[in-house]
């Protein structure tokens, strides 16, 4: 499916926070609308390999909508480098956000994606790394149907945000969409005890999810870099898809 993609900028508490829609798009359907998805970058923003996962969902029918989530501190079209001083950078400013701007500006990306003409209303959560973690709070706002968070980081740990304690698994009561959580099994961000912590703090809640661990490291999703596995990748955006396809 053809997709074709905008700069949208999305007022929030903090200023205006950029992000990137993508939209499919079918001659012959014009008028269609279509189900929107949040998805949410590494520490990095929006580097050349989450816009083609964007992409990629966009083309299986969504409308996609990637947040700027350092908008609060870089300038519009800030990108980190996959390098030290990228992911320190990254890291810092990971730590640095307070959870209220992270919750500010996911009911902004909600209500944007909700507000665009493309879309019908029907919404989901997607995230790797940082935006798996993001993806997951974001899923407390009851109008999220789904939420598929790939290895993310911290949620374990409760350590997101500005003086690094979360409330996120404490909260995991208020998801009432779907989970999905996919994770590497050598992925020393998130250990077989943390992973082991998050199943059973989720399963204590009666959450609805699904659970897939691949023999993988962190950021296997990410084509590009030696830890990139294409046939873990591309199952694990199967299983995504499969999950928005069944609740939107």
């Amino acid at each position: 499916m053809i997709v074709r993609d905008s700069v949208l900028e999305v007022p929030t508490p903090t200023g205006p926070m950029r992000c990137y829609a993508y939209a499919p798009h079918d001659p012959h359907r014009p008028a269609e609308t279509r189900p929107g998805v949040v998805l949410y970058s590494e520490i990095f923003q929006q580097t050349a390999p989450i816009r083609r996962l964007a992409v990629q969902l966009a083309g299986h029918g969504f409308v996609v909508l990637v947040p700027e989530v350092f908008h609060s501190d870089e300038p519009p079209g800030t990108v980190l480098g996959y390098d030290d001083p990228g992911k320190d950078r990254g890291n810092f400013l990971k730590y640095a956000t307070p959870l209220a701007t992270y919750d500010a500006d996911a009911r902004a990306a909600l209500d944007a994606l909700t507000a665009n003409a493309s879309c019908n209303g029907r919404l989901a959560t997607a995230g790797v790394c940082l935006g798996g973690h993001l993806a997951l709070r974001a899923a407390l706002d009851q109008r999220v149907r789904a939420a598929a968070c790939f290895y993310p980081t911290d949620i374990h740990t409760a350590t997101l945000g500005a003086g690094q304690k979360d409330d996120t698994l404490a909260r995991c009561r208020e998801l009432t969409g779907e989970v999905l959580l996919v994770w590497g099994r050598q992925d020393p961000h998130t250990p077989k005890d943390g992973r082991r912590a998050v199943y059973e703090a989720l399963d204590a809640a009666g959450v609805r999810f699904t659970w897939h661990e691949f023999n993988a490291e962190h950021a296997f999703m990410r084509d590009e870099g030696p830890r990139y596995d294409p046939a873990a990748a591309r199952l694990a955006l199967g299983l995504a898809l499969d999950l928005f396809g069944r609740a939107l």
